[in-house]
């Protein structure tokens, strides 16, 4: 039996999304499942939101190609679009919706002939400097895009927050802007907010929305958490402990002995490492939950264990459970004393990390 187990609770990644689409109630949702949908489980979580939502959205051709395998009808968006002919074949029989982001693709697509034409998603950089037309460019490209038969008549404009989950940068209103003077005029479908601006910023709720990492729980804000928007975490990473050993006083433990006990302690041996993909940089002091308790981690991560100080009176025995994050510890607290993001730890989780679905 798997000990290491990720509990995903549908019922909580359901109410996040009515949570959202409250927040925005005149606007469709794609919900983005990309990246296994940060790591709770593609095509489960599409089963539980197929009749929920409005669509998907994913970055890459073959996650769009797994879920229409999978029997996934619902209209799907490929973020980062076609890369080459054959997939942009392929997005046409399959019905696949796709991101047009450079005039190297509107050539692709003004020279191929394709069954269908495609749903395409023309995307505005306003600010991200990733992808997208330039302001200048999209309006020279524009009357080619309207006159390339394998372009569907219905395009619709896209863009992609930068800074949002600061209410205080500048860059947010200056994208906002833009996006609006260039579809000024137009009679297209716009989408623009990703879950940092459906939560936080109501003037870019437009015709769709997009949220990510808000369906899962976590806060896109930093220093907040999903619960103070009313979200509930869907992922609950748990373990057990494998050993509980007596550990004296000036005594260390583990690689490179990085940290000694400064009374005499009990400690926890706890079945995760980095190879299921717990963070090996997580320092001295990173919060585990056990027994309805916050204790350390201590000593380095190592590639199969952890160790957590106990305490000297800790009655904790072989067996107990453990919980890395989820419901009892949020995600965010322990990205924020790791150094990194709720978004990295979620979908850097190994494959064995079981996912089990609570429904």
């Amino acid at each position: 039996m798997n000990i290491v187990k990720a509990f995903v609770s549908l019922s909580a990644l359901q109410h996040n999304f009515l949570v959202l689409k409250q927040r925005a109630p005149h606007s469709k949702i794609l919900a983005v499942i990309k990246a296994n949908a940060y790591g709770h489980g593609m095509l489960e979580i599409a089963q539980a939101l197929r009749d929920l939502t409005d669509g998907f959205a994913v970055a890459r051709a073959e996650e769009a190609l797994t879920l229409r395998a999978a029997g996934i009808e619902s209209k799907i968006l490929a973020l980062e679009g076609f890369f080459d002919e054959k997939q942009a074949q392929e997005f046409a029989e399959q019905n696949i919706s796709c991101v047009i982001h450079s005039e190297q693709q509107l050539a692709v697509l003004e020279q191929i002939s394709l069954p269908q034409a495609l749903d395409c998603w023309l995307k505005l950089d306003t600010g991200m400097h990733r992808l997208g037309f330039l302001p200048q460019q999209f309006k020279q490209l524009l009357p080619r895009i309207l006159a390339c038969p394998n372009i569907f008549p219905d395009y619709k404009l896209i863009s992609h927050l930068a800074c949002a989950d600061d209410l205080e940068h500048p860059l947010t209103r200056r994208q906002i802007h833009s996006f609006s003077e260039l579809s000024s005029g137009l009679d297209c479908e716009r989408s623009i907010a990703h879950s940092a601006g459906i939560l936080l910023w109501p003037q870019t709720h437009a015709d769709w929305n997009r949220p990510g990492i808000a369906l899962y729980g976590i806060s896109p804000q930093v220093d907040t958490q999903g619960a103070d928007f009313n979200l509930q975490a869907v992922m609950t990473l748990q373990s057990q402990l494998i050993a509980v050993r007596e550990q004296p006083k000036g005594e260390s433990v583990g690689y490179g002995a990085n940290w000694y006990a400064e009374q005499n302690t009990q400690l926890g041996v706890v079945a995760m490492g980095y190879g299921d993909g717990y963070p090996r940089c997580a320092p001295n002091g990173t919060p585990v939950w056990v027994n309805g308790r916050v204790v350390p981690v201590v000593g380095r991560v190592s590639m199969d264990m952890l160790c957590v100080d106990l305490g000297p009176e800790a009655c904790d025995q072989v067996g107990d459970k453990v919980v890395l994050w989820g419901a009892e510890l949020p995600v965010e607290t322990v990205a924020a004393a790791v150094g990194s993001s709720a978004y990295e730890l979620v979908t850097k989780l190994s494959s064995r990390v079981q996912l089990s679905y609570v429904r």
